[in-house]
């Protein structure tokens, strides 16, 4: 019998598995060119190449993937198991193993991405609606007398906007207005204190601010309605929220945005010591300049004696020297006048400032503490004083209605064996012991007679 034929039949195309494995990925390539897909990671590895591996699953199934170094160096975020994440990726097939697989090339939290994306949309309608028009921004005061700050009361950022405050501009009264900034409660509390600051018509600018965080926690400042109570707010509204890089919708429709709520401080306020150089500086320019019109009349005078000699105009020169002398008085009065007012007002700058010098306030609280600690000392006392004068009356009046006070005077309680006392003859009989407490002890006694 002869072995069967093995050759291939003339029509049978023969693969083999490379070029099965190769067809294949041209076929997915082709048919799934860029997917975006979501879902949980599981076996996150990072070899030492740099290359991220992972498997992206849901309840029902589950993909091999892979993110190249060149991709995953800019991530915002450290991949772990159990993330929720957001790939774009394109579709292939690892053909050493005849594997399918993902060739991730963006990849972000999930929630992100969504938030991300309604934040650009909301910006782009408010745009349109020119809740961003430069036009309507308004400056803000050179010189705020009264600051309401919006933001958390328990947060870095109201700390570090009252230690620029202090230091730059002490003249300025600061209200920090206390709301949350993270959470749903968030953007009604703010909405709430927009309107409740600008209703007051007590404050010059409305400073609205937090610290850093991820766009979920910044997400209250990207509010419609927080965005809205901004734009109508009547007072100016300075925006400050996270960090330099990031920005919220609060930052695009306030008149001003500050990269850092201490960078904000900065902007609402003057220097205080710079401004104190600049009145010195005006000081000394002034009286240069007195100093010079001065020198300018004495050769203007010079000169004119001068002449006047030569021409020997007695009478003239008598009338004219006496109104020269009495503009030059007025004119040293004036210049004397201008420089006493700008000295008493650089004065008054100097002692308000000293006013605000949290030294002296501690002084003056340590002396109140102290004189109220010796009133209360001296309170303690009287009322000490009163307590014992009337314990002593009230023991007077207990001892006057004392028992005692009446077996003093001779008389005695009787009781009977079972400790009870005896107000009758009947209560006991002959043979009976009996106890008689007086004044200053006891007696028993038997009873012979009961009559």
């Amino acid at each position: 019998m002869s072995a069967p034929d093995a050759s291939p039949a003339p029509n049978r195309q023969v693969l083999t598995p490379s070029t099965l494995n190769r067809l294949v990925r041209g076929l997915l390539e082709d048919a799934f060119p860029t997917v975006w897909i979501e879902g949980e990671l599981s076996n996150v590895a990072r070899p030492a190449s740099g290359h991220l591996y992972f498997t992206l699953k849901d309840s029902a199934a589950q993909v091999r993937c892979a993110m190249f170094r060149s991709s995953n160096t800019g991530l915002r975020f450290k991949p772990a198991d159990g993330l929720q994440v957001l790939l774009r990726a394109r579709v292939g097939l690892y053909e050493a193993r005849g594997e399918y697989q993902l060739i991730a090339e963006h990849m972000e939290l999930a929630g992100e991405g969504a938030l991300q994306r309604a934040f650009e949309a909301l910006k782009a309608k408010l745009d349109a609606e020119g809740l961003f028009d430069a036009k309507r921004k308004r400056p803000l005061p050179p010189f705020a007398r009264r600051i309401g700050v919006i933001t958390s009361a328990t947060g870095a950022a109201i700390r570090d906007v009252l230690s620029v405050l202090g230091r730059r501009w002490p003249l300025a009264e600061v209200d920090v207005l206390p709301v949350p900034v993270q959470g749903r409660e968030a953007p009604p509390a703010i909405v709430a204190m927009l309107r409740k600051a600008a209703a007051s018509r007590r404050y010059d600018v409305l400073l609205v601010t937090r610290g850093g965080g991820s766009l979920e926690d910044l997400w209250a400042f990207n509010d419609e309605a927080v965005a809205r109570a901004i734009h109508a707010s009547p007072v100016p509204v300075m925006s400050a929220v996270g960090h330099e890089i990031d920005f919220s919708i609060a930052d695009f429709v306030a008149d001003v945005r500050a990269p850092t709520p201490s960078a904000a401080a900065e902007i609402l306020v003057p220097d205080a010591q710079a401004m104190l150089r600049r009145l010195r500086q005006q000081q000394s320019r002034l009286a240069t300049a007195a100093q010079r019109t001065l020198q300018a009349l004495g050769q203007r005078l010079d000169t004119a004696a001068a002449r006047l000699q030569a021409q020997r105009p007695e009478v003239r020169l008598a009338r004219n020297g006496e109104r020269l002398a009495n503009l030059h008085h007025r004119l040293l009065a004036a210049l004397r006048t201008t420089r006493q007012q700008h000295h008493a007002r650089l004065v008054q700058l100097q002692l308000r400032l000293r006013a605000c010098d949290p030294q002296r306030a501690v002084g003056m609280h340590r002396n109140r503490l102290t004189e109220l600690a010796q009133r209360l000392r001296q309170a303690v006392a009287r009322q000490l004083e009163r307590r014992k004068l009337a314990l002593q009356e009230a023991a007077r009046t207990l001892h006057a209605v004392s028992p005692l006070a009446t077996l003093e005077r001779g008389y005695a309680i009787v009781r009977d064996a079972d400790g009870h006392v005896v107000t009758s003859v009947t209560g006991v009989h002959p043979g009976d012991t009996v106890q008689a407490r007086l004044a200053d002890g006891t007696l028993h006694a038997k009873v012979i007679d009961a009559a």
